[in-house]
């Protein structure tokens, strides 16, 4: 596991949290550390809940910008947003801060979204003519 994403558990309810400061952003680790701390809940007995947070200002504020212009790794941002849907557990998105194009994608493929007032959203990507890469403009 990734110490990007941590995995704790609250009664029934099992809290995947994201802590990649400043902002969160979706790297390579917090992807894998999403899909690990996914399958720890599916795996831990009695668990019938996640909740994904972000630690800090930001639920995920999207990209992470030192990845850019390197192959990309896996998992890809595709196949972590499948398979938190298609997750048997309901999940849900805690969301504050801003939640930016993939962050939006992971909220998005979760199965319900709850926002802070002062939450904002949006997929920029679109401002430079590119589709969602993760069935953004679908879900």
């Amino acid at each position: 596991m990734t110490d990007k994403v941590t995995y704790s558990r609250h009664g029934d309810i099992a809290v995947l949290r994201i802590q990649n400061p400043p902002v969160n952003a979706l790297s390579q680790e917090v992807r894998a550390g999403l899909l690990q701390t996914l399958m720890q809940a599916e795996a831990d007995e009695g668990v019938k809940a996640v909740v994904i947070v972000g630690e800090g200002r930001a639920f995920i504020a999207g990209a992470d910008i030192t990845e850019f212009g390197k192959p990309p790794l896996e998992p890809y941002l595709p196949d972590v947003c499948n398979r938190i849907e298609a997750s048997p557990l309901i999940v849900v998105a805690s969301m504050h801060g801003v939640s930016l194009g993939g962050g939006l994608e992971i909220a998005l493929s979760a199965h319900y979204r709850v926002a802070q007032p002062s939450a904002r959203v949006g997929l920029p990507e679109v401002h430079l003519g590119l589709i969602p890469g993760a069935t953004g403009t679908q879900r």
